[in-house]
């Protein structure tokens, strides 16, 4: 998937993905003591932008804080490492993936024993999940803001999203939707969830989510175009009163929801048609003939 020719940034040098050599012994690999972002670059219409990188920037600093990760560059340096990369490799549009981790100094878990590495690759992948998507109430539940600081894009979360997107495709589904440890919905594995009914937008609320800079971008639109957006807890009995459903995320972009199934077998199903008005509103933003009028682009 991934060529190995790519110019990759490691710990203030650029070098080929190839030679980008990481101990097996490291800590980050073996405890998910990391953090990272997903951010995509676009061509619009006065050429390459990366879309919110102060926003990811800063939710990676946020995260790499939970975690004690000092992080060696500065916000500055890490966003034009990204710009950089995007010339190094030619890329006018591409995935971003910025990745800080405690390295191979140490095994134990005493704070202080690790140094922390900074790994940034930039390369093509096309939206993650299809144009619609089938969908089931995960078995697993999200991590608790009880047992971690569930807003920070920490990478050992993940396998939380890991085993519940295996659970739904191994089931026939496209994507999980875990609920949080009240039974109230979470997310998706990698993605936001909104609820549409007319002109309004339901929303879980922050804190128990990771809030996405899509998903703020997304009710900045809707606002835009006169929705009402709400952020409250939904549980499973509230979805049969929507008429919408979607996802949201960096890899996702939007993904509108056919049906979900509940925990009980019952299948709620929607019109996906009731997302098209969001759906071309975001695309209209990141498209090659977007003059970036909010202004939510880093150009090249």
């Amino acid at each position: 998937m991934f060529d190995e020719n790519l110019i990759v940034y490691l710990n203030g040098k650029y070098l080929k993905l190839k030679d980008a050599n990481i101990s097996p012994m490291t800590h980050g690999l073996h405890y998910g003591t990391g953090v990272f972002e997903g951010i995509r670059a676009y061509k619009i219409k006065k050429g390459t932008g990366i879309f919110r990188l102060t926003e990811h920037t800063n939710r990676l600093f946020y995260s790499a804080s939970k975690l004690r990760l000092e992080i060696s560059e500065s916000k500055e340096e890490i966003n034009n490492i990204c710009l950089e990369l995007l010339r190094k490799n030619n890329l006018e549009s591409a995935y971003i993936r910025p990745l800080i981790y405690f390295d191979d100094s140490s095994l134990g878990m005493k704070i202080g024993a690790n140094k922390t590495s900074t790994f940034i690759v930039v390369f093509n992948w096309p939206k993650y999940l299809a144009q619609e998507v089938n969908v089931k109430i995960s078995p697993l539940r999200r991590i608790s803001e009880k047992s971690t600081i569930c807003d920070a894009k920490i990478s050992g979360h993940y396998i939380n999203s890991f085993m519940a997107s295996a659970d739904a495709k191994e089931s026939g589904f496209d994507e999980p939707l875990l609920l949080d440890h009240k039974g109230a919905i979470a997310e998706g594995s990698v993605a936001n969830i909104f609820f549409v009914s007319n002109n309004n937008l339901v929303t879980p609320q922050k804190g128990k989510i990771l809030a996405g800079i899509t998903r703020q971008s997304v009710i900045e639109l809707a606002k835009d175009l006169g929705y009402t957006v709400q952020e409250k807890e939904i549980f499973s009995k509230d979805i049969v009163k929507f008429k919408g459903a979607f996802f949201t995320g960096t890899a996702s972009e939007i993904t509108p929801i056919k049906k979900i199934v509940l925990e009980d077998g019952q299948e709620i199903s929607f019109d996906v048609n009731v997302v098209e008005e969001l759906k071309e509103a975001y695309a209209r933003i990141i498209s090659e003939d977007s003059m970036d009028e909010k202004e939510w682009f880093t150009m090249i």
